[in-house]
């Protein structure tokens, strides 16, 4: 069996506590061993200035494409074409579309498609235009375990919403019913934070922003995941007066984890004042769809909604190296990134050992990252800035040992400081 090899990049995996300059060898679509010097029969690609790390996991994608309207993206462009091995829809398959998001989605795509499946029986579709489809009456708690244990190696999860504009129409109850699933399972449920749909012209309730925390916390078990803590909407992990909330390090204490979510929500100055605050989220999703990507149409295919803005204001060109490039520029060291983008996802998906490492035997998933130095600016959807000294880039993965290059055309063009 021919062994090919990376050679001589910056090696970074937290799974094996390396990190430094080695090469990483793969046969048979497995990690064959890393190391110095080498050798290698298939051939050898020069990864020299390049960071190699564990196949990335973005936690927080949206690729049921079609199905979910404008929301879903094409898998491949978000995952290998962007130097992403694994992907995780949150929330686009529901018990009623399961069967679709594995005929058409997860199984023809070259990347890795997992789900943390809808507690609603509607889904994702259209995103979340229509809050009235997202009370207790569009979730089917015995349904929706049926299908997820029907699916067990695609379904790691359950995603569900807690905001103001839900919690006025319908209090905890959505929250409640997410975690009968969840139990049923033994899987963990993902919450979106931070106000998503408006609040109704007429409240069934009435709740302090502020309480939802509080009130969410009472029903969550250790493993559980709370997206958005950068937000920029109300109800992230800052309070009103834009403080972190004071039950977010009790919480975090006690198991409940926190992904970034990154997508439109992300905020420059939340994610300062929650960082110095001295909270680090466990994982990196990047939350990429149709509302803040930008993706260009083939030449001549027709505009299926002329005229209509996007609901959320876009970054327009993202990837989840992208939003590794803006935590360095926050100050959050490179070998503490790695591990929200590798290890960490691994843990939540409950494939560690399986995925996110480098360890001889494993898969041979790979991403491979440019490291450019300089000075670039970055924007978030305020339009605050901040300057980075770095700017890493994908250059290419291996999946499964098969190298496909990073070519995806929504990839982020640096801009020059």
């Amino acid at each position: 069996m021919k062994q090919v090899l990376l050679e001589g990049g910056h090696v970074i995996d937290p799974a094996n506590g390396i990190d430094g300059v080695a090469d990483v060898a793969v046969a048979g679509g497995r990690i064959a061993a890393v190391g110095a010097g080498l050798a290698a029969d298939g051939g050898r690609i020069d990864c020299s200035g390049k960071l190699v790390l564990p196949g990335m996991i973005d936690t927080h994608a949206h690729v049921y494409q079609h199905v979910s309207g404008r929301f879903g993206l094409e898998a491949d462009m978000v995952g290998v074409r962007s130097g992403v091995t694994t992907l995780v829809d949150q929330g686009g398959p529901s018990c009623m579309t399961f069967p679709g998001f594995r005929h058409f989605i997860s199984t023809p795509a070259e990347s890795r498609v997992l789900a943390f499946i809808s507690a609603y029986v509607v889904g994702g579709l259209e995103g979340h235009y229509y809050p009235d489809l997202y009370g207790p009456t569009g979730v089917d708690v015995q349904q929706t375990v049926r299908v997820a244990e029907a699916n067990r190696d695609l379904v790691k999860g359950i995603k569900a919403h807690a905001e103001i504009g839900g919690f006025e129409r319908w209090g905890v109850e959505v929250i409640r019913l997410s975690k009968e699933i969840s139990r049923a399972l033994k899987l963990p449920v993902y919450l979106h934070f931070g106000q998503l749909w408006p609040n109704p012209q007429v409240a069934n309730e009435t709740w302090n922003v502020d309480d939802i925390l509080p009130a969410v916390l009472e029903l969550l078990d250790p493993g559980d995941v709370l997206a958005h803590p950068f937000t920029r909407h109300p109800g992230g992990f800052t309070d009103i007066e834009g403080n972190l909330h004071p039950l977010v390090k009790e919480a975090l204490a006690r198991g409940i984890k926190a992904d970034i979510g990154h997508g439109s929500h992300f905020s420059l100055d939340m994610a300062k004042r929650v960082l110095d605050a001295g909270v680090l989220p466990d994982t990196l999703g990047a939350d990429m769809h149709g509302y803040n990507t930008t993706v260009p149409a083939p030449p001549g295919a027709p505009d299926t909604h002329p005229d209509e803005e996007h609901m959320f204001a876009g970054q327009e060109r993202f990837s989840l190296a992208f939003a590794m490039t803006e935590l360095l520029a926050l100050g959050v060291p490179l070998a503490d990134i790695v591990p929200m983008v590798t290890t960490h996802c691994a843990d939540m998906l409950d494939m560690a050992g399986e995925l996110g490492t480098l360890t001889p035997g494993a898969v041979a998933d790979v991403s491979v990252l440019n490291d450019d130095r300089g000075r670039f600016v970055l924007r978030d959807n305020l339009g605050a800035s901040i300057t980075a000294e770095r700017m890493l880039t994908p250059a290419f993965c291996l999946k499964d040992g098969r190298r496909i290059d990073a070519d995806a055309p929504i990839l982020p063009l640096p801009i020059a400081a």
